[in-house]
């Protein structure tokens, strides 16, 4: 589905109507926040050192943590990082996974989960653990392409989209209400982090949303702000229209525009170093990290004949470049590991699965691919310890950091 809409959305460039807003100088970009709710985000590229406070609440976690366990259990407990790709209806693969995952009993409690695109609406739903897994699987499985978008409406006018979205905005209603918020502020709590990636199109730069610190806000304009992110995070750009955010700069009041977290980053990962450095100072311990990533799709060549048509010819070479960047953002995450030390996992959609859909978001294509992921979570996983290309990693020589960025976070912060 993004491929079908994006390319539609290339070729239609220019046809959509556009209103005007009031855009954030470029000098008042970093400091642009959102009135009564500050720091809840942070730019995607930025240094290590930005995201220090998106970990000071695991001091708190940790202080409770180490009163409950003997030391030996600390030293043994594995700091949990999770991140969810973007995907579209390749969703329904995350989503099975980690159902299944759960089933088997074997799943952590993630202490940080990430998503992008379809990740975005997968994230939630993990984070809140096992008693949202119903749900979960009801995204990816109850609904069709009419409960996303209008399918019969193509048309300028939405306002910088080719199709209206409003239907998934529904969709997140329904599923996001106060009760759903209280219970992700009450996770937060605990130390644990849950960050929604969108792209802000203005400066053309990842922003990280800590969806936590907005469900604590206690702002009234908490939920809104919660489903527009996750909209956000799944709008393609060109074929979904934008989401409008207000910021306050300068005195002033202004508009940005967010799209889909996977046009700058396919899969995010925070410097897990930063993360670790947090845990280990309330528990005096040098806990494992682990990374977990889910691709929603597949990381392998699929040979497919191409028509000599502008259509097929743009899809094809769309999605070849989608794929090619994805792989990319796991080399870069996954040569991060290695200098941090942690625990590399992959799981992508297998080559061997066949099943094709006939149109976006199609019951029977999405049931077959949430199926996939959930016998082989169920089942236990296998995951792939290297990128695509990388024969074993033994073979990887091991990396260091020139500097070691010393981020460490004391009790009494």
């Amino acid at each position: 589905m993004t491929i079908v809409l994006l390319v539609f959305a290339v070729l239609g460039a220019g046809c959509a109507t556009v209103f005007p807003r009031n855009i954030v100088p470029e000098q008042l970009s970093n400091e642009a926040e959102l009135a009564g709710m500050p720091n809840i985000r942070v730019w995607g590229d930025a240094p290590a050192e930005s995201f220090v406070a998106l970990f000071r609440a695991e001091r708190h976690k940790m202080a409770a943590f180490t009163s409950a366990v003997g030391r030996s259990e600390q030293q043994s407990r594995a700091f949990n990082i999770v991140a969810i790709s973007g995907g579209a209806d390749n969703g329904a693969f995350g989503a099975g996974l980690l159902v299944g995952w759960s089933d088997a009993g074997t799943r952590p409690d993630f202490d940080v989960v990430t998503g992008v695109s379809a990740g975005a609406l997968t994230a939630p739903f993990v984070y809140l653990g096992q008693g949202k897994d119903v749900q979960l699987r009801e995204i990816f499985t109850k609904y069709t392409r009419s409960d996303i978008y209008d399918p019969g409406i193509i048309a300028p006018l939405f306002g910088g989209g080719l199709v209206d979205s409003s239907p998934l905005g529904s969709l997140i209603a329904n599923y996001v209400d106060e009760a759903f918020l209280r219970d992700v502020a009450r996770e937060r709590k605990k130390g644990r982090i849950l960050l929604i990636g969108t792209t802000n199109l203005d400066a053309e730069r990842p922003v990280l949303w800590d969806m936590g610190r907005i469900a604590m806000s206690g702002h009234p304009q908490a939920l809104s702000l919660f489903r527009k992110v996750l909209l956000a995070s799944a709008s393609i750009p060109g074929a979904f229209p934008p989401v409008r955010i207000k910021v306050r700069a300068g005195g002033q009041t202004y508009e940005e525009l967010h799209v889909d977290g996977g046009v700058t980053q396919q899969v995010f990962v925070p410097p897990s170093s930063v993360a670790g450095r947090g845990l280990g100072s309330a528990t005096k311990a040098s806990p494992a990290r682990r990374l977990f990533i889910i691709r929603n799709g597949k990381i392998t060549p699929e040979w497919e004949a191409v028509e000599e048509g502008i259509f097929s010819i743009s899809r094809r070479s769309v999605f070849t470049l989608i794929k090619s960047q994805s792989i990319g953002d796991l080399y870069r995450i996954y040569v991060n590991a290695l200098a941090d030390g942690t625990d590399f996992n992959l799981a992508a959609i297998p080559s061997s699965f066949s099943v094709r859909w006939a149109e976006p978001f199609e019951k029977a294509y999405m049931q077959a691919l949430y199926d996939e992921g959930y016998r082989s979570g169920v089942q236990g996983y296998r995951w792939i310890k290297v990128p695509p290309g990388l024969a074993t990693r033994s073979k990887i020589p091991t990396l260091k950091r020139p500097e070691t960025l010393d981020l460490t976070l004391s009790l009494s912060d």
